[in-house]
C-alpha cells in the first residue's frame, strides 16, 4: 500500500511539474503536506490559524480557482475540519455549555437577521457574501474554542504560540520601519503573489498620509491602526507573564517580547491603540500588579518630556484636542453615523449598503458601526455578551487567585479583550467584516477567556 501511495505521489508531482512548472508543483506539494498536517492535529490546525492572523493577515492563495480564497479561510476551514474529525472519532467530549452560549447565539441570529433585512435596499455581491460568511464563522468559532480548549496544557501552549507570533509581528514591523524606505517597499512588494498591494496605492504610511510627516509602522498588516490594535491586545496578554511564577516563555524572553511589542506600538502612532493599551495595563495594575503604577506614571511623564518622543506626544495631544484633520474627519463620521442610527434605530441598515444616498456605513468605532449595521438591538446584545464575559470573570477571581499557573493567562486574556473594547471606541476593526483576521482574533480571545474561566470553575468544584 505504501508503495502504491508513493508511486501515486511521484506521478502526481511529475504531472504538476510538467503542467505548472517546478515552483507551482513545489507550492502544491507544500500545501498538501500542510493540509495533511492540519487535518491530523488540532494543535497544528490552531497553529496555522494563529500564524496567518499575525504574520500574513491579508494573504491569499496564489492560484485563482474561480475565486481567490484567503490563507485565513483555508486555515480556519482546516481547523474546523480537524476538530470535527477528532469529535467524530470520539477524541473530544460533548460540547459544554457556558454563560456566554445563548447570548453569542442571539448575537449570531441578530447578525444574520439584520444582514438579510438589509438586502432589501442593497444588492448582494460575491464579495459581500464571502466576507459576511467569514464574519459569521469568526463569531461561531467561539463555540469551537470552548469545545477544544479544556485543559491548562493546551491553553498554555496556545498562549505561548500567540505571544511568540506577537513578537514576530512586532519585530517585522520594527525592522521594516528602520529600513530605508526603498528597501522596505521592495520587501513588502514581494508579498504581491500572496495578494498584497495588487491594487496599487501607497505602501508605506505616514501621519496624515504626508511623507513629510513621521512614518508609521505597518509590518504585514498594511494599515498602522490595524497593527496598533493587534499589538494593544498582545501587550495586555503578555504583561502578566512577566510576573508569572512559571511563564509560558522564559522571563528574559518574555520581557524582550513585551518591549518589542511596545516599541512597535509606539511606531504605529495609533492613538486609539495606545489608549486601549494604557487602559488595559492600568486595569491589570490596579487589579493585580500595583507595583507597576509608579512605572506607568514615570513612563507617561517621559513620553511627554523626552525629545525623542515629542512627535508621538504631539500627535496624541492633537487627537485628544480634536485639532488635526484625521480627528475632525472622525467627528464627521460620528455625526453621520448618529444620523443614520436615528433613522434606523432598532435593527440598522444591514451590512451591504445604506438606503439613503447621503449617508454611508463606514465609521471608526465598533459601537457606532454595530449600531449602524445591526441597530440598537444588535449593539445591546453585543454589550450584553461583553458584560457577561467580564461578570463571570469577576465571579471567578478568587478561585483564579489560587491557581498560579492559570492566573496570568486568565488575566492576560481579559486584559486583551479590554484593550480591544477600549481601542474600539476609536476604531472599527474588531467588528468590521472587511478585516476578517481582526474579527477572528477578537472572538478567539473571547473563547479563550471563557475557556480559562471554565477551567477555574471546574477546579473549584472538584
Amino acid at each position: 500500500m505504501a508503495l502504491i501511495l508513493g508511486l501515486a505521489a511521484a506521478w502526481g508531482l511529475g504531472w504538476a511539474i510538467a503542467v505548472g512548472g517546478p515552483v507551482l508543483a513545489l507550492a502544491g506539494l507544500l500545501g498538501g503536506i500542510l493540509i495533511a498536517l492540519v487535518l491530523s492535529s488540532i494543535d497544528a490546525a490552531f497553529f496555522m490559524v494563529l500564524a496567518v492572523i499575525f504574520l500574513l493577515p491579508f494573504g491569499t492563495v496564489p492560484v485563482r480557482l474561480g475565486f481567490t480564497p484567503t490563507l485565513l479561510d483555508l486555515a480556519v476551514l482546516g481547523w474546523l475540519l480537524a476538530g470535527l474529525a477528532w469529535w467524530a472519532a470520539g477524541r473530544l467530549g460533548a460540547p459544554q455549555g457556558t454563560a456566554l452560549g445563548f447570548p453569542v447565539l442571539a448575537f449570531l441570529g441578530t447578525t444574520l437577521a439584520t444582514f438579510t433585512a438589509g438586502l432589501a435596499h442593497a444588492p448582494l455581491t460575491q464579495t459581500v457574501a464571502r466576507r459576511f460568511a467569514e464574519f459569521l464563522l469568526a463569531i461561531a468559532s467561539f463555540f469551537w474554542v470552548v469545545t477544544l480548549v479544556r485543559d491548562e496544557i493546551r491553553l498554555s501552549r496556545l498562549i505561548r504560540w500567540i505571544i511568540g507570533f506577537g513578537f514576530l509581528t512586532a519585530l517585522i514591523a520594527v525592522v521594516l520601519y528602520v529600513l530605508p524606505d526603498s528597501r522596505a517597499e521592495e520587501w513588502l512588494l514581494r508579498l504581491q503573489p500572496l495578494g498584497y498591494y495588487r491594487e496599487g496605492g501607497p505602501i508605506l504610511r505616514y501621519i496624515l498620509d504626508d511623507p513629510e510627516q513621521p512614518e508609521r509602522a505597518i509590518g504585514t498588516a498594511v494599515d498602522p491602526n490595524l497593527l496598533g490594535a493587534t499589538l494593544a491586545t498582545l501587550i495586555a496578554l503578555t504583561l502578566p507573564q512577566v510576573f508569572a511564577s512559571r511563564p509560558v516563555w522564559p522571563r528574559p524572553l518574555t520581557a524582550l517580547f513585551l518591549g518589542t511589542m511596545g516599541l512597535a506600538l509606539l511606531l504605529t502612532f495609533s492613538r486609539g491603540a495606545f489608549i486601549g493599551t494604557a487602559t488595559a495595563v492600568l486595569a491589570l495594575s490596579l487589579f493585580r500588579y500595583r507595583r507597576l503604577l509608579p512605572l506607568i506614571a514615570a513612563s507617561l511623564i517621559l513620553l511627554f518630556l523626552l525629545p525623542v518622543t515629542q512627535d508621538y506626544a504631539q500627535h496624541l495631544l492633537a487627537g485628544l484636542r480634536g485639532e488635526d484633520l484625521a480627528t475632525r474627519m472622525r467627528f464627521g463620521e460620528y455625526r453621520d453615523a448618529l444620523t443614520l442610527i436615528s433613522r434606523y434605530p432598532l435593527f440598522g441598515v444591514g451590512f451591504a449598503g445604506v438606503p439613503d444616498v447621503d449617508l454611508y456605513i463606514k465609521v471608526a468605532s465598533i459601537y457606532l458601526l454595530l449600531a449602524v449595521q445591526m441597530g440598537l438591538v444588535g449593539l445591546g446584545i453585543f454589550l450584553l455578551v461583553m458584560g457577561i464575559f467580564f461578570t463571570t470573570a469577576w465571579n471567578a477571581r478568587r478561585v483564579v487567585r489560587n491557581l498560579p499557573d492559570l492566573e496570568p493567562i486568565w488575566l492576560g486574556l481579559h486584559g486583551a479583550v479590554l484593550a480591544a473594547l477600549v481601542s474600539g471606541l476609536f476604531d472599527h476593526h474588531f467588528v468590521n467584516f472587511d478585516f476578517h483576521h481582526m474579527v477572528q482574533w477578537f472572538w478567539l480571545l473571547i473563547g479563550l477567556g471563557t475557556a480559562a474561566t471554565g477551567m477555574a470553575h471546574r477546579v473549584s468544584s472538584t
